[in-house]
């Protein structure tokens, strides 16, 4: 893997988060410009990007809350964040089409549960397509089936990791 840069987003990282979000979602459930700006400006914390020769090539973004699953309304409203809350809700996990399967998302995703752990929470929690439920399983995550989740009118599994 060649040398990258971990690190957090902040408002000025909003075109660049939101077009890589176009590049990777269909637009029935990607987050638009409105929502990245609500989140960089209300919870920037959670949100990382990973760059390789000072582009941003994979994003991981989400907040933290005390509900223990992932709904609907996290995505585009604040009421359910908690800085101190007991998990981390990840809403997307995005690699620029040109470099996915070449180990990029692992790398962050394994810098966002250090992160998490190091913050005393009690686990992360995100939902994926069927097909990413092994991806997911490899580091770490358990499923517990079918999401309630209707976001973008897709099926979605809702997947747990335990960091207690």
């Amino acid at each position: 893997m060649q040398s990258v840069i971990i690190r957090q987003a902040d408002i000025s990282d909003i075109d660049t988060v939101t077009e890589l979000e176009k590049s990777c979602f269909p637009i029935s459930e990607a987050a638009d410009r409105t929502a990245f700006e609500l989140r960089l400006r209300t919870y920037p914390e959670c949100f990382w990007l990973l760059e390789r020769d000072s582009q941003v090539i994979s994003m991981i973004n989400g907040m933290t809350t005390n509900a223990e699953d992932l709904c609907d309304e996290m995505y585009s409203g604040t009421d359910m964040y908690a800085s101190d809350g007991k998990w981390l809700m990840l809403f997307g996990v995005a690699t620029a089409p040109l470099y996915q399967k070449s180990g990029f998302a692992s790398k962050l995703m394994e810098r966002v549960i250090e992160d998490t752990k190091k913050q005393k929470r009690c686990g992360i929690v995100l939902t994926c397509k069927e097909k990413l439920i092994q991806f997911y399983s490899r580091l770490g995550f358990v499923s517990e089936g079918v999401s309630s989740s209707e976001h973008g009118g897709a099926e979605w599994y809702q997947m747990r990791l335990l960091l207690e």
